[in-house]
């Protein structure tokens, strides 16, 4: 599961494709019911994620004799949290998404990107305790919004200004100029090497500008014809992260490491550091690779 640092603050970095939206059925998705408390499916999560711009939503996975229980603590919260229960026997791929192992299993998606929480039950004060730590994060990634309860009418999200570096990326990403969001970021880092948001921001909009024209099935076709090529296998794991399978491309360039000069070690171990900013240092995927990494390394 794509898992956000608690703590961190993701605001200004793009989205390049979430690792949790699923594929839109034939028709179109329908939409989740309104209210605090909703129940989700593989088809219409996208209401989700699309809910989680405005508050932080809690993601109570249930099934095989298990129900949901969190509907009454989150309602306690006046709309400031929303609640999505997910039956697992169900949802194979929201199941598959979020790494579900047994139920139940609760996560939050905030801003469109999941956190993982927690597996089994816990007591109240200490859901208390990580319902505040999703809240914080929320703020810090300018999800402060909160959705209707009882007919109120809900209130509008609260985004502080980003910082000037970021504010000038930002607007370059959206007008398409990769180029001057790097340039930008990379402002940001020299006057702030601890700039997490700057190193994440540059990171993946390092990634769009290397895939900006790229022909998919030219990319795999090289890979394939080169299994050893270096720049082939970091072009077709480039695809691979645009498209959140990360297992495949930790797995490529994991596999293709041993066998590399010290050069290439440096370009793949490179390239991994900005995957894993991509995807968020708590991340399983990421926390495997990073080990394996390691291992290799030493």
């Amino acid at each position: 599961m794509t898992n956000a640092p608690l703590g961190g603050n993701l605001r200004g970095a793009v989205d390049l494709s979430s690792l949790v939206r699923p594929p839109a059925p034939a028709g179109g998705a329908p939409a989740a019911p309104g209210g605090v408390v909703r129940s989700a499916n593989d088809a219409n999560f996208t209401a989700i994620l699309d809910l989680s711009s405005t508050v932080p939503v809690i993601v109570e996975f249930y099934g095989q004799g298990v129900e949901p229980v969190l509907g009454d603590l989150i309602a306690q919260y006046g709309g400031r949290i929303a609640l999505a229960t997910v039956d697992a026997t169900t949802s194979p791929q929201l199941v598959q998404a979020f790494q579900v192992q047994q139920v139940p299993t609760v996560a939050a998606v905030v801003g469109g990107r999941p956190v993982q929480l927690f597996v089994g039950m816990v007591p109240e004060e200490e859901l208390r305790d990580v319902l505040e730590q999703v809240l914080q994060l929320a703020a810090q990634n300018g999800v402060q919004g909160s959705i209707a309860v009882d007919g109120a009418e809900p209130s509008e999200p609260v985004e502080e200004p980003l910082p000037p570096h970021h504010q000038e990326a930002y607007d370059a990403i959206a007008s398409g100029d990769f180029a001057t969001a790097i340039k930008e970021y990379e402002t940001a880092i020299a006057q702030n090497p601890r700039d997490q948001l700057a190193v994440a921001g540059l990171a993946q909009v390092s990634l769009l500008q290397r895939l900006e024209g790229a022909d998919a099935s030219a990319v795999r076709s090289a890979a394939a014809a080169e299994p050893t090529d270096v720049a082939a296998q970091l072009a077709v794991a480039d695809l691979d992260v645009s498209g959140g399978h990360l297992d495949d491309a930790f797995g490529r360039l994991l596999d293709l490491f041993p066998t590399l000069d010290q050069p290439g070690k440096n370009s793949v171990r490179t390239r991994l550091l900005d995957y894993f900013e991509i995807a968020g240092a708590e991340d399983p995927r990421v926390v495997s690779a990073r080990r394996r990494l390691t291992g290799l390394l030493y």
